[in-house]
């Protein structure tokens, strides 16, 4: 898998206090959790992000603790997860200045989901 240079540069602004050598490591985290779980990516607002996440326990641990860990060296976010319904969505929110990081993440999980999306009836996979 490549990473694209721009998206991995938009990820990390100036402000963040993760160690640039554990950088690769957390996108490629969070590639992961959006490969598996994301289903749906809405921009509810500029600054405001939705991702709809497959339902299940372990899939909603593993999110809050891989936003919690975000929040520690990226603390503009404001990651939260919500249970209802049985469903579970992440909503990502950052102050305006910060909309660029935000765009990244976007870009990322939608990514993600159109690559685990099944296949539109009568269109070859």
């Amino acid at each position: 898998m490549t990473h694209d240079i721009v998206l991995d540069q938009g990820w990390a602004p100036p402000a963040c206090t993760l160690p640039t050598a554990e950088r690769p490591l957390r996108v490629a985290e969070f590639d992961a959790l959006f490969a598996e779980t994301v289903r749906a990516v809405r921009r509810e607002e500029r600054a405001r992000l939705r991702l709809e996440l497959a339902f299940s326990p372990e899939h909603a641990a593993r999110a809050a603790e891989l936003t919690a860990r975000e929040n520690g060296c990226c603390s503009f976010f404001t990651f939260t997860l919500t249970i209802a319904g049985g469903g579970l969505t992440l909503d990502v929110a950052v102050p305006p200045g910060h909309a660029g990081v935000l765009d990244a993440l976007q870009a990322r999980a939608g990514a993600a989901a159109r690559s685990t999306a099944p296949a539109e009836a009568g269109r070859p996979a």
